[in-house]
């Protein structure tokens, strides 16, 4: 099961995961409202759609007031989003995130997921964030750091410390980001996920670690022991028929 970025964004937040704060919106009056109650001199308006490639199609957009907050909802909101991952058809876009602009100093790739030869969750990381993965994965594999969980520890604190260490991270910034890791793997065993990644994960350049973008999947055969997540179930971005 899927869930929205505004979603995950709460939940990780929830976990211990450094989150700026952000407001869902599903009109362009509510978003320019968000604008003005976020209070951040820019902004950022992105869709909320189960598909990638949204900066490259236009459905993330930085603005600097609440006037182009509204102008941008307002596209998003009336048009389709079509990318790589949507087809030549699009999708509608229903639903929006506004949150303050970050001040980044570089990017990071973060994610846990299941791999399937090794039969276990494992941490994949990179220094290499805020593009696709799987373009670093065929054009720099070396960038890639995987690092196993075991099956009742999750990530223990020197797994997280080493991961960190391999991104580049030392001192404060090495610790925040070790804790980030065993709170995120924690997170994953608890909740039955499937695939918890953050892409972005941040440093900023006053030094703070900040997750700018989550997606989170669940195990479908595992809900019946999460009412409160399958209660985030959203149909209306699933394929009919499927539904």
């Amino acid at each position: 099961m899927k869930i929205h970025e505004y979603q995950a964004r709460e939940l990780l937040s929830r976990a211990g995961i450094p989150v700026p704060p952000a407001r869902m919106v599903d009109s362009a009056e509510r978003a320019e409202q968000a604008f003005r109650e976020n209070g951040a001199a820019l902004q950022v308006v992105k869709a909320q759609v189960f598909a990638g490639g949204r900066g490259k199609a236009g459905f993330v957009k930085l603005v600097s007031s609440a006037a182009e907050a509204r102008t941008a909802a307002q596209h998003m909101l009336g048009n389709r989003m079509i990318s790589i991952q949507t087809g030549p058809e699009g999708i509608p876009v229903r639903k929006l995130l506004v949150a303050a602009a970050v001040d980044i100093a570089k990017e990071y790739y973060v994610s846990i997921t299941l791999d399937r030869n090794r039969g276990t969750p494992v941490v994949i990381a990179s220094a290499e964030g805020g593009v696709e993965i799987e373009e670093v994965a065929k054009k720099n594999p070396a960038a890639l750091i995987k690092e196993p969980l075991h099956p009742l520890l999750a990530l223990p604190p020197f797994a997280g410390r080493k991961v960190a260490s391999r991104l580049g991270f030392r001192g404060k910034q090495a610790g925040i980001v070790a804790r980030l890791l065993v709170n995120l793997a924690q997170f994953y065993m608890a909740n039955d996920c499937s695939l918890a990644e953050i892409n972005p994960l941040v440093a900023t350049k006053s030094g703070e670690i900040l997750a700018i973008d989550a997606k989170v999947q669940f195990d479908d055969n595992a809900l019946f022991r999460h009412p409160d997540i399958a209660a985030l179930k959203d149909d209306t971005e699933t394929d009919p028929l499927e539904v």
